[in-house]
């Protein structure tokens, strides 16, 4: 018979009993997670893959991209994989359009990479090879989403480049990053921010959308971005040209034979500019220039207002402006033959200059020797000519 008061209460067989089944079910329990860890873990293990060659390519849909100087004969690729369809990325290397590519094949038309962000999506074509971009039409239409049903994964690449290659890295949406790299790249992206620093070589960036930062790059520089601010710090080559259809455009120590800006409605503002020839060209922001050494300069803008303050002694400046005022500093030994002509603005010149003719709106005249040419257009701004201290 049982006692009341031991009514309930377990005997200490059943606790061992007990314990032991918890102990059982625990180690169950422990199992489990360290197969699933361990999945998990597999799949975010790099693959590294060796492509031989001058000119290589690699192409991914979605992640984050980095690009580093590598040592050895070859270019190295570590792939990890990323979301909870990895398993399913398949990697093809081999020779495409004569050279040497990694090709990170999505088996779905419509991609799920939560790095975008919840409700971002954008569209790109993708050939059959795994290729896209690269100025080549054709391919099948694929949807990258942050969020939805579909195939949910991505890749996280990184590239050990040696010195003296060509490389190629093409990614859709992400970001690509690339340090200390010694060699002629191309970053080409979609939906892609791209961040350098310390290149060398021939560097090219071309993406849709998304900011570009610069810095620290020897070698001719070529970016252009359908819509994103554009920063360039640091940067000397023969040419150094940037393209925004809409973004700012901001650069400092920049040195180059030929210098060109063109920006659809960012303002773009320069400094420590050296450079024989320097064109920049906005639709409607404004220009704040402080050029080191220039000979030859000509700024246009739609309806910004514009800042030059010449440093230096100039063989031509030619600014046009349709609405914007128009401030240029000049040196004390600087000579040029000046002309000034705003269609109701005001003309405030505050330099020593041999007067020709002069009017509300118009004026023309000599600065020094007048070796050089001074030419400011605008169609309703004011214009403002000082010196270094005005």
């Amino acid at each position: 018979m049982t006692d009341a008061k031991t009514a309930g209460v377990p005997t200490r067989r059943s606790r061992v009993g007990y314990a032991r089944a918890l102990l059982r079910a625990t180690g169950l329990l422990a199992a489990a997670s360290l197969a699933s860890g361990g999945q998990a873990l597999l799949a975010q293990r790099a693959e590294r893959y060796t492509l031989g060659g001058t000119d290589v390519a690699v192409y991914n849909l979605a992640g984050e991209m980095r690009v580093e100087r590598g040592g050895g004969p070859d270019v190295v690729v570590e792939v990890t994989r990323g979301g909870k369809d990895a398993r399913e990325l398949r990697v093809d290397v081999g020779r495409v359009h004569g050279r040497n590519a990694l090709r990170i094949r999505y088996p779905d038309d419509r991609v799920v990479y939560k790095g975008m962000g919840w409700g971002s999506r954008t569209t790109i074509r993708v050939r059959g090879d795994g290729t896209f971009g690269d100025g080549r039409g054709g391919g099948e239409r694929v949807t990258i989403a942050g969020s939805g049903g579909g195939l949910e994964a991505h890749a996280d690449v990184r590239v050990l480049v040696p010195e003296g290659k060509k490389l190629a890295v093409y990614l859709a949406v992400g970001k690509a990053n690339v340090t200390d790299v010694h060699a002629d790249l191309l970053v080409d992206g979609g939906s892609t921010s791209v961040s350098t620093e310390r290149t060398r070589g021939l560097l090219r960036i071309d993406v849709g959308s998304g900011p570009v930062r610069v810095n620290g790059a020897e070698g001719d520089l070529d970016v252009d971005t359908g819509s994103g601010s554009v920063s360039v710090n640091g940067a000397a080559g023969k040419q150094i040209t940037i393209d925004t259809g809409s973004g700012s455009v901001d650069g400092s120590d920049l040195s180059a034979e030929a210098l060109d800006v063109d920006t659809g409605s960012g303002d773009v503002e320069l400094s420590n500019v050296r450079a024989d020839r320097l064109r920049v060209d906005t639709g409607s922001g404004g220009i704040d220039i402080a050029a080191a050494r220039t000979t030859d300069v000509k700024l246009d803008t739609g309806s910004g207002s514009v800042r030059l303050d010449l440093l230096t002694d100039v063989e031509a400046v030619l600014i046009d402006t349709g609405s914007g005022s128009v401030t240029l500093r000049v040196p004390p030994e600087l000579g040029a033959q000046i002309r000034v002509d705003t269609g109701s603005g005001g003309i405030n010149a505050a330099v020593s200059m041999y007067v020709i003719e002069r009017r509300r709106s118009f004026l023309t005249g000599r600065i020094g020797d007048g070796n050089g040419r001074i030419e400011i257009e605008t169609g309703s701004g004011s214009v403002r000519l000082t010196g270094p201290q005005g």
